[in-house]
């Protein structure tokens, strides 16, 4: 394992470590707890980080600003688009614990832009751009942006050494500046690897799981496929971390790319389901009766012999149910949590003929689906969609709300989205449900 550089005293206080954490909501039920101004009403836009296409618009990769909001004239519709410069692979965002700013991250250069959607949502603005990931840390692919208090955690996904998939993350406080950084463990059953990030506060727990690394990631999907070794490159753990001292406490052994990992927001609740990309399982981490924590396969995402990717989830507000994007069948599955230990599919739509990303409103009221995986993965031909796709959930049914083609707009390739609100009007939101 490399040299840990060990976290600086300033930030031990800050991230936790002897303040009260707030209390672990957001609008689409996966951001950071300590983030603040929650929209647990109506959202006015939702942005999507884009990745440029060449030959189509301005080539580059973007923030599209969509607005959200039935009453607006502009409903449905794009307000505003902001290009960074380049294309490298643009993935995930996530917000500044004031979430005044969106960290958006690129896989592929390790850019990081930091984009100010506080002061006017409907027209954010590029504030700075982080260049030096890879010469503080020798990691590569900025993936999971994680509120701290003060702080950005990132998770990376591979290394400047080999660009494998043995990595670490690495913490930045809010002005840019780096931090410190921390190897994914390689001892007592770690396998290096690393995707994304989830705190449980109460338990003073750091969850993190694992993909691939660059030579994968950027490789055209068709020709992973068929490479056998390539196939063997991936990430077939999770970890859980003692959250003070940022230090791996033990190692799950959870088989075939387990990624995105959700907390129950539920007060009272204390475990975390994630789902393996490569094997369609639901995987459930929770303590046992010992108080021990313990990973275990809970469920299956339709036909594993099929391999139909699940990629995103979302779980909802009062962690009863969950929503599951399967990439190769275009579906959207919802899972009934009432018992974790065995999550029962109620409901199945195709939303597209790929899928990836999928976030809902607080109310669950509404789910927003987009297409794009990674640009050397997305389907061929027509099977190429590039879309978002806004539906309204009664419980029962998924019906269509709005749509943007990107193709279409000429925008690109539509991945990970954020929800804002107008200024005063989000923090009024906050107000009036009590927060």
């Amino acid at each position: 394992m490399a040299t840990r550089i060990q976290i600086l005293p300033a930030t031990l206080a800050l991230l936790g470590l002897g303040i009260a954490a707030p209390v672990a909501l957001a609008d689409e039920t996966c951001n950071s707890p300590y983030m603040t101004n929650l929209i647990k009403g109506q959202e006015d836009f939702v942005h999507v980080w884009t990745l440029g296409v060449k030959g189509l618009g301005d080539e580059s990769d973007k923030l599209v600003t969509i607005d959200a909001n039935p009453k607006s004239k502009t409903y449905g519709k794009v307000v505003h688009s902001l290009s960074v410069g380049g294309r490298g692979e643009v993935h995930h965002m996530g917000f500044t614990d004031d979430r005044k700013q969106l960290w958006a991250g690129r896989l592929d250069d390790s850019r990081i832009f930091v984009i100010d959607v506080g002061t006017d949502p409907a027209k954010p603005k590029l504030v700075r751009t982080i260049a030096d990931l890879e010469s503080k840390s020798g990691f590569v692919g900025p993936h999971t942006f994680y509120a701290l208090p003060g702080r950005m955690l990132v998770q990376a996904l591979s290394n400047t050494r080999d660009h494998g998939g043995v990595t670490g993350m690495v913490t930045y406080n809010n002005k840019g500046g780096y931090v410190a950084r921390y190897d994914m463990p390689v001892a007592n059953g770690g396998d290096g690897y690393g995707y994304d990030l989830a705190i449980n506060p109460a338990k003073n727990l750091l969850l993190t799981s694992s993909f691939t690394g660059w030579n994968n990631y950027m490789m055209d999907l068709g020709k992973l496929i068929k490479d056998a070794e390539a196939m063997k490159r991936f990430g077939a753990t999770m970890v859980a971390w003692d959250l003070k001292a940022m230090k791996p406490q033990k190692v799950f052994q959870v088989p075939g790319a387990p990624l995105e990992i959700r907390w129950s927001l539920k007060p009272g609740d204390n475990w975390a389901i994630t789902a393996a990309a490569l094997t369609s399982k639901l995987w459930l981490v929770k303590q046992d009766a010992g108080g021990q924590w313990q990973a275990k396969e809970v469920g299956t995402i339709g036909d594993p012999a099929q391999i139909p990717l699940p990629v995103d989830i979302s779980i909802t507000a009062d962690g009863k149910g969950l929503w599951v994007n399967t990439f190769m069948d275009g579906t959207t599955r919802y899972f009934d949590l009432g018992n974790p230990e065995a999550p029962k599919q109620t409901y199945s739509k195709v939303t597209g003929k790929q899928v990836n990303m999928v976030s809902q409103s607080w109310d669950g009221k509404r789910v927003y689906v987009t297409s794009s995986l990674l640009a050397n993965w997305d389907k061929k031909g027509a099977d190429d969609e590039q879309f978002l796709r806004a539906f309204n959930w009664n419980g029962k049914e998924l019906t269509p709300a709005f749509e943007v083609d990107f193709y279409k707009e000429k925008l690109g390739r539509a991945h990970h989205m954020k929800f804002t609100a107008k200024p005063g009007r989000q923090s009024a939101l906050a107000s009036l449900d009590g927060n």
